[in-house]
């Protein structure tokens, strides 16, 4: 049965890629209305999709609690970022910390770093301030912004469970195998991004 689930899981987030456009989320540019805005934000930018996948998969690869740990720290303390993005609040090298979370969050799946869940919370949660203050900052101006915020909080939610449905496979060898691959996967998109060439 758990074998059935995984697979299920699995294809369910192969159809989820297989169907994703492409875009950027930092453009500002193909937004409709608050909650879609916020909803469409997270998953046009493959900075943040990567990020955010890969807190599920660090989660399904700690396993219980941090496999719903992790993905409730990072949406709540993400909203507190975007506020301080609408408020306008100076937080610097947002992109750079933004391109580090991916590069940071693979290593640790890569090299199945197992901390305490607290300090793999509060790593978490500083990657969230970034990816919030960028949701916030983008804040189309006409736009409701608690639609918006509802929007980005779901849709982060969404990939954090992509992440947890391909990190189930770490109960097979060949899963742990596969999962900490995508964690090398994610670390190196990590590094494009930081360094420009994605």
């Amino acid at each position: 049965m758990t074998h059935r689930l995984a697979l299920a899981l699995l294809g369910i987030t192969l159809a989820y890629f297989s169907s994703a456009f492409p875009g950027l989320a930092h453009t500002g540019e193909g937004y409709g209305g608050g909650f879609v805005a916020g909803f469409t934000h997270p998953i046009l930018g493959w900075d943040h999709v990567a990020a955010m996948v890969a807190v599920g998969l660090w989660g399904a690869f700690l396993g219980a609690p941090a496999i719903w740990i992790l993905p409730v720290v990072f949406p709540l303390v993400m909203a507190f970022g975007a506020v301080a993005g609408i408020l306008g609040i100076p937080i610097p090298a947002i992109e750079t910390g933004i391109a580090l979370s991916a590069v940071v969050l693979g290593l640790m799946i890569v090299f199945a770093v197992r901390p305490p869940i607290w300090v793999a919370a509060v790593i978490v949660g500083a990657f969230a301030i970034f990816h919030g203050y960028a949701h916030g900052t983008e804040l189309p101006a006409t736009v409701n912004a608690f639609a918006y915020a509802v929007g980005f909080v779901i849709s982060t939610g969404l990939l954090h469970l992509i992440g947890i449905a391909f990190g189930l496979l770490v109960r097979w060898p060949a899963g742990r195998t596969a999962v900490r691959g995508a964690g090398g996967v994610i670390a190196l998109a990590g590094v494009a991004f930081l360094t420009g060439v994605a």
